[in-house]
């Protein structure tokens, strides 16, 4: 069983989920090795194919990709009181196994600027639907680092895949089997 022991930091077995210090430590082992740190974050509550070509594209965009997500408790704050439907440790877990991501940290704050000012990541990708707003940019670009917009998947998103959920077994929990 899976236990958060403090934010950022989780206790299940799986050696690509790390603290935040850890990450700037392995950030610090690529820069020596003249590598670049890709960081992205978001909930990614309901894994689904514009996640993995998100996060393709992000991992992509140097040498290993760190994945920050959302805690429950920030999730509800940006989505709502019924999200997430998985729990952070789930949802860590999920994008920890998967080839693209080579380090997945928990964050609670409201936006991650904090942290990318503590890992220094060389590239920061968010997707363009957040172009007006890139948590982290300045001190991302101030260290000589860059910011990469990627492209959504039309049609792809947590949110159109619950609506589909609830209309293929009603809001009312109707169970077909």
């Amino acid at each position: 069983m899976a236990r958060v022991v403090d934010e950022g930091t989780m206790e299940f077995g799986n050696p690509k989920i790390l603290s935040v210090e850890e990450v700037r430590a392995e950030r610090d082992r690529l820069v020596e090795q003249g590598k670049r740190l890709v960081f992205t974050n978001g909930c990614f509550d309901i894994l689904h194919r514009g996640h993995v070509s998100y996060l393709t594209f992000a991992r992509n965009q140097g040498d290993a990709l760190v994945v920050a997500v959302n805690t429950d408790a920030s999730v509800k704050l940006n989505k709502g009181d019924d999200r997430p439907i998985n729990s952070q440790e789930d949802r860590a877990y999920v994008l920890a196994s998967l080839r693209a991501v080579d380090f997945v940290l928990l964050f609670g704050d409201e936006e991650p600027k904090n942290i990318i000012a503590q890992i220094l990541p060389q590239v920061l990708v968010k997707g363009r639907d957040w172009a007006h707003y890139v948590s982290g940019r300045e001190v991302v670009e101030e260290n000589g680092g860059r910011v990469v917009l990627a492209d959504m998947v039309e049609g792809r998103s947590t949110t159109n895949t619950i609506e589909r959920i609830l209309r293929a077994y009603g809001r009312a929990g109707g169970a077909r089997g």
